[in-house]
């Protein structure tokens, strides 16, 4: 196969010109800094954005490093949470180490947020409360899917979808299932970025000693 370089790969770029970040200016507890930028990159946001979509690092006992996009679900008791099918590639790394990654990037804001800290599941009762607020389609689709595993084709998992349609239709309650839930980042670490002209890139890093600790220290880092 022959190398796959556009000619115009090597010229896309942006000149970031926003704004900036100054130690003086960012919140000393880095939770409430993040409240601050995440409710910023709600505003004018574009029609087509998660600004909850973040990336989601995970890796195995054999070193190797998978990530994909998840949706944060909300920040409790200072952890940041999201949902999936513990069956999946990244509920078994999780298992092996729980130590993550995550990466929230807002390009309309020109920031993006990055997070690290050790993961542990939520309780059934939380996991429960949030599988009932989503759609029914979803809460359907939970069940459906064998999240990772390889399957006989799109038919047949839409021949599965519609034998559960019929198996709880509209009116009756569609149970949790038992390899579904939700998980708790306890972070270690952030560093907000907010971009700057001639990539000089502005990086305020926080770091704690152990999960219990509420105090944080903050590091600015070159670009």
């Amino acid at each position: 196969m022959s190398d796959f370089i556009p000619p115009a790969m090597g010229q896309m770029r942006k000149n970031y010109s926003l704004g900036g970040l100054h130690e003086n200016d960012a919140k000393s507890d880095p939770l409430v800094q993040f409240q601050s930028w995440f409710e910023e990159a709600l505003e004018d946001v574009p029609s087509w954005f998660e600004p909850n979509a973040m990336t989601l690092s995970t890796s195995g006992p054999s070193g190797d490093i998978t990530s994909r996009i998840v949706l944060l679900k909300g920040v409790e008791e200072k952890k940041f949470l999201f949902y999936t099918n513990y069956d999946s590639t990244k509920g078994s790394q999780m298992r092996a180490n729980p130590r993550v990654s995550l990466c929230l990037f807002w390009p309309h804001c020109q920031r993006q947020v990055r997070i690290q800290g050790t993961v542990d599941k939520v309780s059934r009762e939380m996991s429960e409360t949030y599988f009932h607020s989503r759609p029914r389609d979803s809460q359907l689709g939970a069940h459906v899917s064998q999240q990772s595993s390889v399957i006989d084709s799109r038919e047949a998992m839409e021949s599965s979808l519609e034998q559960l349609k019929a198996r709880y239709p509209e009116g009756t309650q569609i149970p949790l299932p038992e390899n579904w839930g939700g998980y708790a980042v306890t972070p270690m670490s952030f560093e907000f970025w907010q971009g700057r002209p001639s990539r000089l890139h502005d990086r305020l890093v926080y770091k704690r000693d152990n999960a219990d600790s509420n105090d944080w220290m903050m590091q600015r880092l070159s670009p």
